[in-house]
């Protein structure tokens, strides 16, 4: 009974969030009221099991979120995503511009979310199109995947670093292997793609008065150093922390040192403390200016913490009620690899829920007993969660409708191209983590 307990918590999460149009929070908090009442805990102890799992899951979660959603505001507020992009092209040259767009994708798909950056790059990729007369779909999917892969694999991007803090894996070794996974899928998709026949017959043209988003002067720009640096430094320091974690004892002063100083926590706040300066002070731009863009910054969040927070409460109600050690028991005599179910229930949540947010925190409590009894490297289980919960973008998904949107698409066009490249990374991604697992499981 439990695992059906599970099942109708996924199918009341469908029909509140789908046809009902109530938001992730709420349908998460509902759904794990429900487990509990149905696996018979008492009121006190499931509200209880609910307000330690919401804390449990945004304890140092919320300051990485905070942190990174201002570095990414004040970046932008800066022009420096506009620096990064422009120069990236300028010294790559119109060949390879599909190579420099996905690079910047990239840099700043790190910090931000898969929105903000493709709205702040979109008017880049309107701009190379028209000055250089290239199909739209040309430029603008390799921007697109990069977000995406970035998305999937890399830590303190939210999805990536929530299953990392759940399932209490290390956040910079989860960034090694993401990026070992990424890198190579991410440039196969962004490259193949485009040259895709179906892809080369839709050329749409650039919407009317979408990307007014604003484009600096040259003048208006802080320097390409200044820029790279502040969108690099915590990805820096994060792995120095991790290649320490596995060369260096644990004695070792300077691993205790970079544990420190290369926890996502401190490397990001360490990072917007010099944006102040560098994207700041030093361009031009008061202090108080860059205060007003780290309010502004925290406003979108607000819906997503509380739904990561959500995720917590549902996992939280899950191991307590007893569900966890269940689906523990269930699952270890199954002739499956914990990896491909991990993914397999991760991509068939994206596909109920279309939120990739909603779907990776979902598939993260489910998912945790499986994890833990696996004997598989959590950072391995983490990027097979993330990489499924990309997979299959199709029309419950925000971002399907931003790309469909800003690119001038039909529905099924959208579908053509979106919903495959997502596909096709979320699978290369079960892939590559089952190879690396190979290595290091």
């Amino acid at each position: 009974m439990p695992l059906v307990y599970v099942g109708l918590a996924v199918a009341l999460i469908l029909v509140l969030m789908i046809p009902l149009k109530i938001n992730g929070f709420i349908a998460l908090i509902i759904a794990a009221l429900f487990v509990g009442f149905l696996q018979g805990m008492p009121g006190d102890a499931l509200l209880e099991s609910i307000y330690g799992g919401i804390g449990g899951q945004l304890d140092e979660l919320i300051l990485i979120l905070g942190f990174g959603a201002m570095i990414g505001t004040v970046m932008a507020d800066a022009g420096a995503a506009q620096r990064i992009a422009t120069t990236l092209i300028d010294k790559m040259g119109i060949k390879r511009v599909q190579f420099a767009m996905l690079i910047a994708a990239y840099i700043l798909g790190i910090t931000m979310f898969f929105e903000v950056a493709f709205v702040l790059l979109i008017p880049l990729v309107f701009t190379i199109a028209r000055q250089t007369k290239l199909n739209l779909l040309w430029v603008a999917i390799p921007t697109s995947v990069g977000l995406s892969t970035t998305h999937s694999f890399l830590p303190p991007h939210p999805g990536p670093a929530a299953v990392v803090d759940a399932f209490g894996a290390s956040m910079g070794l989860t960034l090694v292997y993401g990026l070992i996974i990424a890198i190579p899928v991410g440039v196969f998709i962004a490259l193949t793609w485009p040259r895709l026949p179906f892809v080369k017959k839709i050329n749409p043209s650039i919407p009317e008065g979408i990307g007014s988003t604003k484009i600096f002067k040259e003048e208006e720009l802080p320097s390409f150093l200044s820029s790279i640096t502040v969108a690099l430094v915590p990805v820096v320091l994060i792995g120095i922390s991790a290649a320490c974690e596995v060369a260096l004892p644990e004695t070792n002063s300077f691993r205790h040192a970079m544990e420190f100083f290369g926890s996502a926590t401190i490397a990001l706040m360490l990072t917007l403390l010099l944006s102040f300066y560098l994207l700041g002070t030093r361009v031009g731009r008061s202090l108080k200016d860059v205060m007003s863009s780290c309010s502004s910054s925290v406003k979108p969040m607000a819906m997503i913490i509380l739904v990561i927070g959500a995720g917590g409460a549902f996992k939280q109600v899950l191991v307590d009620s007893g569900i966890a050690d269940y689906i523990k028991e269930l699952t270890n005599g199954w002739d499956i690899s914990p990896i491909v179910l991990a993914w397999l229930i991760a991509a068939i949540l994206r596909i109920a829920l279309g939120s990739a947010t909603v779907a990776v925190m979902t598939a993260a409590g489910v998912v945790l007993p499986i994890a833990q009894a696996s004997g598989i490297s959590l950072e391995l289980m983490t990027l097979a969660v993330t990489c499924g919960s990309i997979a299959f973008s199709h029309v419950t998904d925000p971002g399907f409708w931003m790309f469909k949107e800003y690119l001038n698409l039909s529905v099924g066009q959208a579908i053509k191209i979106r919903t495959t490249y997502t596909t096709a990374l979320g699978i290369l991604g079960l892939f590559g983590v089952l190879i690396l697992n190979m290595f290091i499981g």
